[in-house]
């Protein structure tokens, strides 16, 4: 084979990154590079993942893309925090650098229009309203939002309260910035909340939280919802035990695998010895496409970047296109599936579809 066609990954695999998401992203990421090379790569030359650890820090990853720039990767792929993923979208739309971001959906990536960047992972206004939806239907009308400081839980705040207010919903903030787990459960009592959402980071305060109301007899009947999808990975179930089970939450996954969705699903459970979340799909699919897209039009970067409105890819969840859509301002697959599922009381292992978008 010739020279490598290097493309970096950004992921986060230490903390505070979510490490548990990064490991799944980079098993699709890898898997994909080498089922690509297994069938002879591109055009007679290997794919290289060349990868950096973001940490969820945004300044790390503008680093990290600035790094890899130089080092002349075709293009980017990854990233599974939002506000990490902006930082890197920026960076790489002034470099002209191709980002294809696999798993971040804060709907503004970059603050002006960019032909560079396209994504995987649905937008959160989208993914968030069919959540919204979700609650209403499900006789909810008071819900509370537990929240943390971020652009990414304030961006999810205001989605549910576009939403739901016109519906005849109410939203009530909880600033967990300022409240601990039990004075929060007072809050939710007080304020006669049906639904508590966890827009908190993971493990903590998101743990600690769910374990007190869940040993709150005064809210014995209120539903907690985790909208970002806190509970896909496994170390939720480890953490919680049965209170990890009915707190349903967003997954990017149809209902039924296509056979190759099926194929790469056994394949990722062998490589992470558990099952693999939809984060792990996404990195699959992110390479699947640059490779699609390297095969026709070469590691030219404005060529790439030229190719995300021609781009059809058979996905492992569906055919992949990129369209414009209003309000964002990046390329787009408009949609991946979405649903919403939940931990199984009877077996917390066990996913339960409860609605689908």
């Amino acid at each position: 084979m010739g020279s490598p066609v290097r493309i970096g990954a950004l992921v986060p695999l230490t903390r505070p990154g979510w490490v548990e998401a990064g490991q799944h992203l980079l098993a699709g990421l890898e898997l994909a590079v080498h089922d690509v090379n297994a069938a002879g790569g591109l055009l007679g030359r290997p794919l290289e993942l060349v990868v950096r650890d973001t940490a969820a820090d945004p300044q790390r990853a503008a680093a990290a893309v600035a790094e890899l720039d130089r080092l002349g990767v075709a293009a980017l792929a990854g990233e599974y925090h939002s506000v990490v993923a902006r930082a890197a979208a920026a960076k790489a739309d002034a470099f002209g650098l191709p980002f294809l971001c696999s798993s971040a959906v804060l709907d503004v990536l970059t603050e002006q229009p960019t032909e560079w960047i396209a994504r995987i992972a649905p937008a959160q206004s989208h993914g968030w309203q069919i959540y919204a939806g979700f609650l209403l239907s499900a006789g909810h009308s008071r819900i509370a939002v537990a929240a943390e400081p971020s652009v990414y839980w304030a961006a999810g705040t205001r989605i549910l309260r576009d939403y739901l207010t016109p519906r005849g919903g109410t939203v009530i903030e909880l600033d967990m910035h300022a409240l601990t787990p039990t004075a929060a459960c007072d809050e939710l009592v007080d304020n006669r909340a049906t639904a508590l959402l966890l827009l908190v980071g993971h493990p903590e305060p998101a743990v600690s939280l769910v374990k007190s109301v869940r040993r709150d007899q005064r809210l014995a009947e209120i539903m907690i919802g985790a909208p970002a999808g806190q509970p896909e990975f496994a170390e939720w179930a480890t953490l919680l035990g049965d209170d990890s089970a009915a707190i349903p939450f967003l997954r990017y996954l149809p209902e039924r695998l296509s056979p190759l969705g099926a194929r790469i699903e056994t394949v990722l459970r062998e490589r992470l010895t558990q099952a693999p979340s939809f984060v792990a799909f996404e990195g699959y699919d992110t390479i699947a496409v640059l490779a699609d897209t390297l095969r026709s039009h070469g590691a030219d970067r404005a060529r790439i970047a030229e190719s995300w409105p021609r781009v059809a890819v058979e996905g492992t969840r569906g055919p992949i296109q990129f369209s414009r859509i209003p309000g964002l301002k990046t390329w787009q697959w408009a949609w991946p599936p979405i649903q919403v599922v939940d931990r199984d009381p009877a077996d917390p292992h066990r996913f339960r579809i409860l609605h689908t978008g």
